[in-house]
């Protein structure tokens, strides 16, 4: 590749020149490095046309690395991430980088390579070509070259500037190398162009590195401001969680706090363990003594095994993985008040070196495969920075005065009468500090008030709403979503806070391959992912495609890990545009995620309490409905044992009346012709015979034959109706038993209520004491009914028995205007216009024919609406002792609503009396 001069067109300049300020537009729109130089490898390479350019960083051992690459159609091997040992750039040629600039242009094809230094640029390309400084290539790097495939190069040199120095001196950051597989011409005007862009990128990486600077220090003073803040915050400085934040923001792996005057230690993370039988203080082993006597300054030691003065305390750390120790004394006025001792735990490295060289040939051969060969390093130490150091003496100060203060306030405790006046002083600094604190607390406050109504509610979902709905207010973004993750690792969006431009993807699951397992431990360790444009992402195909289906065009993907395992993603998404995220914001994601994890486990734990809670009330409310069934099962069969028992009784009884009354009934007739044969007989005497003796007149005067003759047929005719009357007497108690019909059968429900109140018709009549009670009837035109009789008979007996102890309790003690009051509200029936008790009973059709209606209704007291709630509740009665047990109702009630399907209901009020109403259907469609 060698310097040519071509005719150039006006449309060939303003092409470069519109190339050159979109580049320039580009590279300025971002302060992030990455993105910057993503953009230049692939805005280069699409003007130079050629198959590679990268881009090489020095390290700091001179060593190398490709952190940026494009590359067309892979027409050469990727090299991004590898690196490149220091003798690859011999070091005169880095020198001349640095010194001249020098930019050099190799045409492996000729083996000639150009070396044009920048201050030489104008005699470049003008007409004295002698200036170019051409020469042969060195044929190891002939043969470096052709081994990566490569004909032509172009090497372009990347000086950084540091712009916090006053005199900022230039120092190599690293090379614009631009690759073809084919020889390739540069002309003067493209290396103008890519000179132009280098010093486009070098002035973007200072800027970079002053914004990281920046950041750094700004993240430094925030952490020194909540150190402050927890050392100032009398009376009881928060050493403790002042010395955790000190060993954070040191990356430390543990730390101490020792206070000499009183012998106290906070120690938090990783700790030397000394063994048994000895001080577990290392503050007082005699060597630690000796050692931080003769330190006056702070102490930074990378690796404390190789410091000879720690060769005895070296096994109290061996069990541990600490290696870096920083010491740094705290004195006030040269008064020694303590250490703060800072530990760093060892690391490995893992390296990507572009192929594996023998070093004891690598000066002979050059390299000739660039095969990724990983080296690995166990047990590195870590370095401690100069910022470090910066750091260290800020914190030593504010511990050291905090301490300092502390022990001055117990003093002042102490001796408060005596040094009020201090006191008053001491209370006015803390003021003037607190309000120097009050702006740096802003922040602080809007996140404690998401915090808060984050822990306002224990109820699952609502904290889970309220954390997306308060996130995305406060990023200004287009969607804020939570991801659960399952045990699979597979997952959904379960809640999500969206713009309303915005489409919803609440309940959508990402596909297998975009979450792989590498991530979830990613994740599970805290780190979080920040994509500031999905387009320029490293992502693989798929995942690249599933964000652009949903119109995200940057997300923030912050972890929300609960005990041992990750349960689930806090993401925010930027749909309209790409969005640089800043470090505010992702700390602040990352605290409220550590909330949420809390407040999700709260609203877990209490979840866990109710369904406990639930369980044991369901398995009680189970166990009250069994013994519930068990009291009605039980209330059941005693009363079906006395039914059957009284039915059986009834039924005997009524059997063995039956035969001599039917022998009494049949001869009755042959009694009364007799009788009537004989008086007739006896008149023929008296009428043919007249002559009689005076033992037949005595006999006669005496029996009183004429009254007899006239009384006999009478009393004839009366047995006869007392005889009819048992008769019907017996017929009504076998009807009421049914024993011989257990099964279901059509039957006259009439039959059943008139044979219930022929059974109870001893109770209606009256005495010289009680009046009888009246029995008013209106039968309606009834279907045969299908029933089990005897059981619809048994309710007949309960709930007329229950009506006449209603009627008969109320007698005396209401007026004719309250007994018949309850009747004025149904003109269907006439009333009796006596003030006696009465019991209605009437029956009718319901429903088209296909369900009938009984009711029974008194005249007596009536009753509450609390009693009228418990009256179908087994063995309940307002009856007195030895009066009833309470089961004549429920029973009736199982009887009508669980046998027969039908309904049994109660209306009742006060005084006015009570009416019961039986709603049974005509048939039956299955056993109930």
């Amino acid at each position: 590749m060698i310097f040519h001069t071509r005719h150039n067109t006006s449309q060939q300049a303003f092409n470069q020149e519109s190339l050159l300020h979109r580049m320039t537009d580009r590279i300025r729109q971002s302060l992030e490095l990455e993105e910057i130089l993503e953009v230049t490898v692939d805005e280069v390479r699409a003007f130079l046309g050629t198959d590679r350019v990268k881009m090489y960083r020095f390290d700091a051992d001179e060593s190398g690395e490709v952190i940026a690459e494009s590359i067309y159609q892979q027409r050469l091997p990727s090299l991004l991430g590898l690196h490149f040992p220091a003798d690859d750039i011999p070091l005169q040629a880095r020198e001349m980088f640095l010194s001249t600039r020098q930019r050099s242009i190799v045409d492996v094809v000729t083996g000639r390579i150009g070396l044009s230094p920048l201050e030489m640029i104008e005699l470049e390309f003008s007409q004295k070509n002698s200036d170019i400084y051409y020469r042969d290539v060195d044929p190891c790097h002939l043969k470096y070259l052709k081994a990566m495939g490569v004909q032509s190069s172009l090497v372009v040199p990347i000086l950084h500037y540091n712009l916090a120095e006053r005199s900022p001196t230039p120092h190599l950051w690293g090379l614009l190398v631009s690759h073809h597989s084919e020889p390739r011409t540069i002309s003067p005007e493209e290396l103008r162009v890519v000179q132009q862009v280098a010093d486009q990128v070098a002035i973007a990486i200072a800027q970079s590195h002053l914004l990281a600077q920046t950041r750094e220090e700004k993240n430094r003073e925030a952490t020194i401001n909540q150190i402050t803040t927890l050392l100032h915050a009398l009376p009881t400085v928060q050493l403790q969680k002042a010395l955790e934040l000190t060993i954070a923001a040191f990356q430390g792996s543990g730390g101490r706090l020792y206070i000499e005057q009183s012998g106290e230690v906070y120690t938090w993370g990783d700790q030397p363990i000394f063994p048994p039988f000895q001080d577990s203080l290392i503050e007082h082993h005699p060597v630690w003594q000796n050692w931080t006597a003769q330190c006056k300054s702070i102490w930074a030691i990378t690796d404390l095994y190789k410091e000879t003065e720690l060769r005895v305390l070296a096994p109290a750390f061996q069990s541990t993985r600490i290696r870096g120790l920083l010491v740094i004394p705290l004195r006030y006025h040269q008064n020694f008040i303590g250490i703060l001792s800072i530990f760093r735990n060892e690391f490995d490295t893992e390296i990507l070196w572009a192929g594996s060289r023998q070093y004891n040939e690598q000066n002979q051969l050059p390299q000739i495969s660039f095969t990724a060969w990983r080296e690995k390093k166990k047990g590195q130490a870590p370095e401690w920075k100069p910022e470090d150091l910066t750091l260290a003496r800020v914190l030593c100060n504010h511990f050291s005065m905090a301490i300092q203060q502390q022990l001055m306030y117990q003093q002042v405790q102490d001796m408060c009468l005596q040094v009020q006046k201090l006191n008053l002083n001491l209370e006015f600094r803390i003021q003037q500090q607190t309000a120097e604190l009050q702006k740096s607390l802003q922040l602080t406050q809007l996140l404690k008030h998401i915090t808060d109504q984050i822990r306002s509610t224990l109820d699952y979902r609502q904290i889970l709403n309220t954390i997306v709905r308060e996130v995305r207010k406060l990023l200004k973004t287009d969607r804020v979503l939570i991801y659960q993750i399952l045990d699979d690792f597979s997952g959904e969006v379960i809640v999500e806070d969206v713009d309303q431009r915005c489409q919803s993807i609440l309940g959508i699951k990402a596909p297998a391959e975009c979450f792989p397992n590498e991530y979830a431990r990613y994740y599970f360790r805290g780190r979080t992912r920040v994509i500031h444009d999905v387009s320029t992402a490293s992502l693989s195909a798929c995942h690249l495609e599933f964000l652009q289906n949903l119109q995200i065009q940057a997300n923030l993907i912050v972890p929300i890990n609960m005990g041992p395992c990750l349960w689930g993603l806090l993401i925010a998404h930027q749909c309209h545009s790409p969005r640089h995220w800043l470090d505010d914001e992702i700390e602040m994601l990352q605290q409220l995620a550590n909330q949420a994890a809390i407040a999700i486990e709260q609203a877990q734990l209490y979840e866990m309490s109710r369904t406990a809670e639930a369980k044991a009330t369901a398995k009680a409310e189970q166990l009250e409905h069994t013994l519930h069934n068990l009291q009605q099962t039980q209330a059941q069969l005693i009363q079906n044992e006395k039914m059957s028992s009284l039915g059986q009784l009834v039924a005997g009884v009524a059997h063995e009346i039956n035969n001599p009354v039917n022998f009494i009934y049949g001869n009755l007739c042959h009694a009364t012709e007799y009788t009537n044969e004989l008086l007739e007989l006896l008149s023929l005497y008296q009428k043919y015979y007249p002559c009689s003796n005076k033992e037949i007149d005595s006999k006669i005067e005496s029996m009183d034959l004429d009254f007899l003759a006239n009384d006999f047929p009478k009393i004839m005719s009366s047995m006869r109706v007392g005889a009819d009357r048992i008769r019907s007497i017996v017929l009504s108690l076998k009807n009421f038993s049914r024993l011989d019909q257990s099964e279901r059968k059509p039957v006259d429900l009439h039959e059943g209520i008139d044979s219930t109140l022929l059974i109870l018709q001893h109770r209606f009549r009256g005495n010289h004491d009680t009046p009888g009670i009246e029995i008013i009837k209106n039968y309606g035109h009834l279907p045969q009914v299908e029933c089990y009789a005897g059981q619809i008979n048994q309710v007949f007996l309960h709930l007329l028995n229950n009506a006449i102890d209603a009627v008969m309790e109320g007698v005396g003690r209401k007026s004719d205007q309250e007994i018949k009051h309850f009747f004025t509200c149904c003109p269907d029936f006439p009333l009796s216009s006596s003030s006696s008790p009465t019991i209605r009973i009437s029956t009718e059709v319901l429903a088209g024919g296909t369900w009938v209606l009984i009711r029974i209704a008194d005249n007596g007291l009536g009753i509450t609406e609390a009693v009228k709630q418990r009256i179908f509740d087994p063995f309940f009665t307002t009856k007195p002792v030895g009066k009833g047990v309470g089961l004549g109702l429920a029973i009736s009630y199982q009887i009508i609503v669980e046998k027969h399907g039908g309904r049994i209901k109660c209306f009742s009020e006060p005084g006015f009396g009570t009416e019961f109403w039986v709603e049974i259907p005509v048939r039956l469609e299955s056993d109930c």
